[in-house]
C-alpha cells in the first residue's frame, strides 16, 4: 500500500485537474450581455419620392447577447426595438409613421430579431441570420455585423462591454408595409450601433429576470395614441 502522503498528492493532483478543467470548460461557454438601450440605436434610410434618403433613428432598444469571442458561431441574439422611440425630426413625420397605414405600432408596438445562426466572416466580421418580426409579420433578415471590441468599460461602473456595428437591408413591402408607394420607397437600409453589457442576471425578452447594464433607459413611453384623421397624413 502506498504511503498516505502519495496517496493524497494523487488526490490533490486529481482535484486541481478536474478545477482546471472545469474552469476551462466554464471560459469556453457563450458569456451572457445585456443590450445598453442609451448606447444601442438603429438608423434606418428610405427613399422619399426619389428627392434624398429620409433618415430616422428609433432608440432604447433591449435584448441579450451570448457569445464566445473565440467561437462566434454559438452566438445567440434576441432583442426588442421600441416602435414609439421613433424619430424622423419632424412630430407629423412620426405620428404618420406610427399610423395605421404604416407601421401602426397602436398595435404592434415593437419589432423583435431573434438569431438562428451566425457565419463567420473573419476574425471579427460575421453575418447573423435570423428571423425578424415586424407589423405583425415574421420573416428572415441576415445582418453584417462588425465586432468593435471587448474591454472593460472607462467609465464607472467599468464593466465588461462589447461594441458592435451592424448593416442589413429589407423591403418594407414585405412587412405589409405598402402605403404610399409613390412617396415611400420600398428598400429600407438599416444601420446599427449597438453595445452590450456583461450581465450574469440578463433575461430575454419574455424572461422574468433583471437586467444589469452600464446605463438605464429613461423611456416609459406608452404607445401613441390615434391622431385626428392620422391616416391622412402623408410624410
Amino acid at each position: 500500500m502506498a504511503p498516505a502522503p502519495a496517496r493524497l498528492r494523487r488526490s490533490a493532483a486529481a482535484l486541481l485537474g478536474g478545477l482546471v478543467l472545469l474552469a476551462a470548460t466554464a471560459a469556453a461557454e457563450p458569456a451572457r450581455y445585456a443590450l445598453d438601450p442609451v448606447h444601442t440605436r438603429v438608423m434606418f434610410a428610405v427613399s422619399h419620392a426619389g428627392f434624398s434618403q429620409a433618415l430616422g433613428t428609433v432608440s432604447g432598444s433591449e435584448g441579450i447577447l451570448e457569445f464566445d469571442p473565440q467561437d462566434w458561431s454559438s452566438a445567440r441574439l434576441d432583442v426588442r426595438v421600441p416602435l414609439q422611440r421613433l424619430d424622423l425630426g419632424d412630430e407629423d413625420w412620426n405620428r404618420a409613421t406610427l399610423a395605421r397605414r404604416l407601421l401602426d405600432a397602436g398595435r404592434w408596438p415593437e419589432a423583435r430579431f431573434v438569431s438562428e445562426r451566425v457565419e463567420p466572416l473573419g476574425a471579427d466580421r460575421f453575418i447573423v441570420h435570423g428571423q425578424l418580426s415586424l407589423r405583425g409579420v415574421t420573416r428572415p433578415l441576415a445582418l453584417e455585423v462588425g465586432f468593435n471590441q471587448l474591454r472593460r468599460h472607462p467609465m464607472p461602473p467599468f464593466r465588461r462591454t462589447a461594441g458592435f456595428s451592424a448593416r442589413a437591408s429589407l423591403s418594407r413591402s414585405d412587412y405589409g408595409i405598402d402605403a404610399w408607394p409613390t412617396m415611400i420607397g420600398d428598400q429600407v437600409e438599416l444601420r446599427i450601433e449597438a453595445e452590450a453589457v456583461r450581465s450574469s442576471r440578463a433575461a430575454a425578452p419574455g424572461e422574468p429576470g433583471e437586467t444589469e447594464t452600464a446605463g438605464s433607459d429613461p423611456s416609459t413611453a406608452a404607445p401613441l395614441p390615434p391622431a385626428s384623421g392620422e391616416d391622412n397624413v402623408q410624410p
